[in-house]
């Protein structure tokens, strides 16, 4: 194999995003051969040279993996907890893949598609501020929301951290609601949630004093639809990610994951470069 990059060759293997591979580097945690390598320019060859990470030999994959997990409420996005909370980890083999991690976060209440790969340039390409991979979320919402409302959020909301990005928004009505509905009201955490709001008839409650929206995202800041709805006046009562990029969760079940065929990692790479 031709020589690469060091941040290259530590993303590939799964040990950071090529930013953050940066920054371990730079702190001289990294060695080649023995030796200590902190400079940016440094090239390894793969299979030829002796890498390691605070004295763990680091090696590229066979072959990367990517996978999507239909992520049940209820599961912190992290590979460990010190807590003890339950973890994604638990729902995908990550034993039998080294490295792998998931691309982004969703928040524990939050069900839907989470994506986990080895490839660490694919997933720092696909979270990269520059690209605005599009995210696409169901949320059930205290009330509901006005053109004005919808106005603003494809406009922009200011946050606390600053305006985000125009964001597609639509209430759902007729088949669209009854689909968000069962997405939603199909997962025991987001059901839970809704127990939480006031019992068995919360539901059928927020229901008729509810709405179903759909919130389209090219950035992902921290529990953004969450603070953007309720911004506009419409807490967030449950949420579920349907699609990010142009993959979408489907039909899988609850808490099951499945690895992407070619085309859907080709459809990725596309967007991650």
């Amino acid at each position: 194999m031709d020589e690469m990059r060091l941040q290259k060759y530590l993303a590939r293997a799964g040990v950071a995003s090529r930013r953050h591979a940066e920054v371990v580097i730079s702190e001289g945690r990294v060695t080649v051969n023995g030796a200590v390598v902190s400079e940016m320019g440094a090239k390894v060859r793969p299979g030829a040279d002796t890498v390691a990470v605070d004295g763990e030999p680091v090696v590229l994959p066979a072959e990367t993996v990517t996978f999507m997990l239909h992520k049940p409420a209820g599961y912190v996005t992290t590979m460990s907890d010190p807590q003890g909370r339950p973890t994604v980890a638990e729902l995908v083999d990550a034993s039998a893949y080294p490295g792998l991690f998931p691309v982004g976060r969703l928040d524990a209440d939050t069900t839907g598609l989470l994506l986990f790969t080895t490839d660490g340039e694919l997933g720092h390409g696909l979270l990269h501020p520059r690209r605005h991979v599009e995210k696409t979320y169901l949320a059930l919402v205290e009330g509901r929301l006005s053109e004005s409302d919808l106005r603003r959020l494809r406009e922009g909301i200011v946050l606390d951290d600053g305006l985000t990005l125009p964001a597609g928004a639509r209430m759902l009505a007729g088949d669209d609601a009854r689909r968000a509905a069962a997405l939603i009201g199909s997962d025991a955490g987001a059901s839970g949630q809704l127990q939480r709001h006031g019992g068995k008839r919360a539901r059928s409650a927020l229901e008729k004093h509810g709405s179903y929206v759909e919130v389209r995202l090219r950035e992902g800041r921290k529990r953004q639809v969450r603070r953007m709805l309720e911004a506009v006046g419409h807490p967030v009562i449950a949420l579920h990610r349907e699609a990010f990029g142009p993959l979408e969760v489907g039909d899988l079940p609850r808490g099951d994951a499945r690895r992407l065929t070619d085309a859907e990692v080709a459809a990725l790479k596309a967007l991650a470069s």
